[in-house]
């Protein structure tokens, strides 16, 4: 996936679409991406495939 938008477009981006994200949701410390996107995978419900797939979407905007 090559990245288009910067960390915090992807984040306006997403808690736009998905209004029970908050800051804190998106929180990770340096090495800890898998952590973070678990803990988005549960918090929307969606499976690790699904939460990949939106964020390549927001690529494309």
């Amino acid at each position: 996936m090559k990245i288009t938008r910067s960390w915090r477009e992807q984040k306006v981006m997403l808690k736009r679409r998905f209004s029970n994200l908050l800051d804190l949701d998106f929180e990770y410390q340096e090495g800890e991406r898998e952590r973070m996107m678990e803990r988005l995978s549960l918090k929307l419900e969606k499976s690790r495939d699904e939460l990949e797939s939106i964020f390549a979407e927001l690529q494309t905007y």
